[in-house]
């Protein structure tokens, strides 16, 4: 039988005994708590990790035929985006980027028949960083399938207050809205305008009353890649800058034969003239100068009269020739009916005088100088040349496709 334990050996397996109970009550209930002891350890007590940002682009990695209008948008979760560039050989491509970061649109549209990189950059709450890198390639057109927009005035040009704004496209612009969207007029000082599209290729902008002397105008056409309709799109952005000089109004008036020429409200000068016959009446309206020639040929054919009538004409070097309609009404110098000129209408339809006079008007005026006519019975019609102060603003309001 085994021996007796001695006094120290009793004494030393009671300690042992002891020293397991107190190890199984601080751990019992698995929190690491030991009581009076202030809590767990650093190593006991882990937070969970946060997830990593996830990038998306609303294009497809490796996309063909991607459309030209298409915008480009790049979205992050579960983070926020630090980077987004999108670019091709033709450039780079701006874009603006939510307060928040979770969201990045670009601020142009793409070229056609290009290939476009995209990369982002985003991090998640805990700056870890992700990176996205993805490609894709636009559709080809052909300049079949492309409308360029041309402006006028030209850029950096000075002209009279009543000049409007005409944008003309080689192609047909069905979706008007559209586009209109994408054409500004902004002016310092500032004057109310609105858009009028004379056709599906012409649209013109004016203010409200006669452009102030002296206003400083910016044009911006950012039609380029912007769909027209019928698988047509813009094929180019146009920005224009011109200016507006002294207010020229001339007010000619057909019963009296008489020009009234002023300058900024003052009466510079009254002209004696002559217009249209009976037959070739000159018509009464608000014309503008449009173009202006040192001289110029004038062939009854191009008016309407055959060769050969009792009213047919051809004459070489016109001189001081101004167009204020497209149909051919100008103001010129007509030495041959001085002797009419301040007493009767004897003319085609055009406003002739002296030929001293034509070169005084013609050194003062610029294009887009107004025209005012009054006493016939034959009314400016509004498509004829630029005609637009002769439709009333609210009509002309309604004009804009945007109305």
């Amino acid at each position: 039988m085994p021996s007796p334990l001695t006094r120290r050996q009793r004494a030393l397996r009671l300690a042992a005994v002891l020293s397991a109970i107190v190890l199984v009550a601080s751990g019992c209930d698995g929190s690491g708590f030991v009581p009076g002891g202030g809590g767990g350890s650093a190593d006991e007590t882990t937070a969970a990790a946060a997830s990593e940002a996830v990038v998306t682009t609303n294009v497809k990695d490796d996309a063909t035929g991607v459309p030209v209008d298409k915008v480009v948008k790049v979205r992050a979760e579960e983070g926020t985006l630090t980077s987004v560039v999108l670019k091709s050989k033709a450039g780079r491509i701006e874009g603006e980027l939510r307060a928040d970061g979770t969201r990045w649109v670009a601020s142009g549209l793409l070229e056609p028949g290009v290939r476009y990189r995209v990369r982002a950059v985003a991090q998640n709450s805990d700056g870890k960083q992700v990176e996205s890198v993805s490609t894709f390639t636009t559709r080809e057109l052909s300049l079949a399938e492309q409308t360029y927009p041309s402006v006028a005035p030209l850029e950096g040009e000075t002209v009279g207050v009543g000049m409007p704004v005409i944008v003309t496209f080689d192609l047909p612009v069905e979706d008007k809205a559209s586009f209109e969207r994408h054409m500004t007029v902004t002016s310092t000082p500032a004057q109310a305008g609105s858009w009028y599209w004379v056709s599906s290729k012409e649209a013109h902008w004016r203010p409200e009353k006669y452009w102030k002397a002296g206003t400083k105008v910016s044009v911006d056409v950012a039609v380029n890649s912007v769909s027209a309709g019928g698988g047509i799109y813009g094929q180019e952005d146009r920005k224009v800058d011109f200016e507006v000089g002294d207010k020229h109004v001339y007010k000619v008036n057909a019963r009296t034969h008489q020009m009234r020429v002023l300058e900024n409200g003052k009466l510079l000068r009254t002209l004696p003239i002559t217009t249209g016959k009976a037959g070739f009446t000159t018509r009464s309206g608000v014309k503008v100068i449009m173009e202006k020639y040192t001289q110029k040929r004038m062939n009854s054919e191009t008016v309407g009269i055959a060769r050969g009538s009792a009213e047919a004409y051809d004459i070489d070097n016109v001189k001081w020739a101004m167009r204020v309609t497209s149909s051919g009404e100008f103001i010129h110098a007509a030495p041959w009916s001085v002797g009419s000129q301040g007493r009767a209408n004897v003319s085609h339809g055009c406003t002739g005088m002296s030929t001293d006079d034509a070169a005084w008007l013609y050194d003062m005026t610029r294009r887009g100088d107004v025209v005012e006519y009054v006493g016939t019975d034959r009314p400016m019609e509004p498509g004829n040349g630029w005609g637009d102060w002769n439709i009333s603003w609210a009509d002309y309001v309604a004009g804009s496709a945007l109305s």
